[in-house]
């Protein structure tokens, strides 16, 4: 019942507890295998590591035993290298070397990040191409431009939707550019790397080679800029889908008319009512985001070489606000996807302020611009 408003099934299904046990192994596994480059542990202690993470990957009971477990170390990964070197048997020397459970946590809540995140990139692109249709179609239509609220001046429903266009690509690509600039994270239990010397950069590069992460130069573990930017990209993402929500609600109203949506949007009550339900309910996931976004800035004062609380406020908070960025994006899709323009409202609404036959030839050159700029 709430789907619409937690963000989109994909997104959520890389972001629930079964995921997280995943990425977290994933990262435990691509460390042993590293490691056995260079000669820091056998490679067949390696692969028995691998083969000993499938199957806790394929134990549904884990991801209960490792939230209560991580209550007295205050992470997962304390209990999830218990379990790992228990299940790798003989082959247990090869589990987590050289490195600390924050390397663990960063990388795998990297990798849950690379993982969802196609899903609102490809859903904030098709509502801006369905936004660009829009415009297109309806370069010339007149409608009366309103600002604070009131009728100004004539303009075009093409220059609108090429607004929602140009807000929503710029937002994506800002977005898939900080996903694609996401690194592996390792630097050992003080950020020195002092347990894989002198192979730590070359097995952190390995790292990020085998899970397909971008290297990170140096250990980032109190140096949060990567998330800060992040959090940054999935607000200003949740705000674009916002302001055309927005608009498509207020076009929607009884008395202006002048949009209506495909989606289902029935009145429990009131039959006579066709609710923009798809626009509210991506306003609603949108409004979600900047206090998320607030709370991850807040908590890049990462103190000296490990944060104590700041740090763990993080993976909940940015899984969060990657699900309901998806959630708006997803609802803003179906919204403009299924948008049905009334031409003859518009011009009846016009009317109210504008003699005769508007100029709009003016907005018109400002859709092919914007058009033409995608």
């Amino acid at each position: 019942m709430l789907a619409p408003l937690s963000g989109a099934d994909a997104v959520a299904a890389h972001l629930d507890d079964a995921a997280w046990v995943r990425a977290l192994l994933d990262v435990e596994v691509a460390l042993s295998r590293a490691a056995a480059r260079y000669a820091l542990v056998r490679p067949d202690d390696a692969e028995e590591v691998a083969a000993a993470a499938d199957r806790l990957a394929a134990d549904p009971d884990v991801p209960d035993e490792l939230a209560a477990a991580a209550v007295e170390g205050g992470n997962p990964v304390i209990p999830l290298a218990r379990l790992l070197r228990k299940a790798a048997g003989g082959a247990s020397g090869a589990v987590h070397p050289g490195a600390t459970s924050q390397d663990v946590m960063d990388t795998a809540l990297v990798l849950l990040v690379r993982r969802a995140a196609p899903t609102p990139l490809a859903d904030l692109r098709a509502a801006a191409g369905a936004a660009a249709r829009l415009a297109a179609a309806h370069r010339d239509t007149p409608t009366i431009a309103r600002t604070l609220g009131q009728q100004a001046l004539p303009t075009t429903f093409g220059l609108v939707a090429a607004g929602w266009a140009a807000g929503l690509d710029t937002a994506a690509r800002e977005l898939g550019a900080r996903v694609d600039a996401l690194p592996v994270q390792f630097g050992g239990a003080a950020g020195t790397l002092a347990a894989s010397h002198p192979h730590g950069p070359a097995v952190a590069d390995a790292v990020a080679d085998l899970l397909g992460l971008a290297p990170q130069g140096v250990p980032w573990h109190t140096e949060r800029t990567r998330i800060g930017a992040l959090a940054a990209a999935l607000g200003v993402a949740a705000g674009a889908c916002a302001k055309p929500a927005t608009d498509v609600v207020l076009l929607s109203q009884t008395e202006v008319g002048e949009v209506s949506e495909a989606a289902p949007g029935d009145s429990s009550s009131m039959p006579h009512k066709r609710n923009p339900i798809a626009a509210i309910t991506a306003r609603a996931s949108a409004r979600r985001a900047p206090g998320l976004v607030a709370t991850l800035l807040a908590a890049m004062d990462h103190e000296h070489q490990r944060a104590a609380g700041a740090w763990h406020a993080e993976w909940g908070t940015l899984t969060d606000l990657l699900a309901v960025t998806g959630g708006a994006a997803a609802r803003l899709r179906t919204s403009l996807e299924g948008l049905q323009v009334r031409p003859e409202a518009m011009r009846r609404n016009l009317a109210a302020t504008t003699d005769g036959e508007p100029d709009t030839g003016h907005a018109a050159e400002l859709v092919d611009r914007i058009l033409e700029a995608r």
